[in-house]
């Protein structure tokens, strides 16, 4: 399943260190594989939603749980995929997330956590170093793309720190990183109504990275639309997509909306 678990007590003392921590709090972990993380932030937290889909792993922990409470004050172990919890009726009071992403799905369960973003106070997420960069690269940078669009349209991310393989069980092939993720985003500046048509427009800008943002836009609207819209963004014909910041993807879609 993809799983590296946080070993090092070391390292997950370093990660607690950068975590908002408060006894008011609530919180979702994603992965609790053994309990690394889960233990700490339940002596920390009002509440821990631990989220285990590893039905081996969840059996193992709840039986932990349910020997020593006293040990695992606050704590609802939640046996299942991320992606098919409906986080909002987890709790009725907002909440922060802390998780260990399997390398192989962290963008679909960033997708999952931004529609409940209204209600998360923060995430707090250890990733492959590489989709944290993507994540949090700003326009112009090699890394730029579609994700670093859409997270950021969602919320502020930010790379707090790299962790070695070394730090994991078994160690993965790859660095890590932790991001740290606070809200609102760009999204709070933009005069988006329709956010889902929004980020499928900056999708098909970036169709095809090799090719100028004109050529992805052919698929959309007629040459001389193109031109105008391009104009009113102040952009040249030659721009490609990994050029334009937030606001100036929200111009071009406002300038081409009624011919999408």
């Amino acid at each position: 399943m993809g799983q590296h678990f946080l070993a090092d007590l070391a390292w997950r003392k370093r990660i607690l260190a950068t975590l908002p921590l408060s006894s008011a709090d609530t919180w979702i972990e994603i992965g609790a594989g053994h309990g690394e993380m889960t233990r700490i932030l339940a002596h920390k937290a009002r509440r821990v939603f631990a989220i285990e889909a590893d039905t081996r792993l969840a059996a193992r922990l709840q039986s932990e749980i349910s020997e020593n409470p006293a040990e695992w004050p606050g704590i609802q172990l939640i046996a299942g995929s991320i992606l098919e919890t409906d986080l909002g009726a987890l709790s009725a009071n907002n909440f922060r997330v802390y998780g260990n992403l399997p390398y192989y799905i962290t963008s679909p369960i960033l997708q999952h956590l931004f529609q409940w973003r209204e209600r998360i106070l923060s995430i707090h997420a250890v990733m492959q170093l590489e989709v944290a960069q993507r994540i949090a690269a700003t326009p112009g940078r090699r890394e730029y793309g579609y994700l670093s669009v859409a997270s950021q349209f969602f919320a502020k991310p930010e790379i707090v720190l790299r962790i070695p393989p070394g730090a994991f069980s078994p160690p993965p092939k790859v660095v890590s990183a932790l991001v740290e993720m606070s809200f609102p985003g760009e999204s709070a500046n933009l005069n988006i109504r329709d956010e889902k048509r929004f980020l499928e427009f900056v999708g098909r800008c970036f169709s095809q990275k090799r090719k100028t943002l004109r050529n992805n836009l052919l698929s959309m609207a007629k040459e001389d639309r193109i031109q105008v819209a391009l104009r009113v963004a102040n952009l040249r014909p030659d721009a490609r997509a990994e050029q334009l910041s937030l606001p100036q993807f929200a111009t071009l879609f406002h300038a081409l909306d009624k011919d999408l």
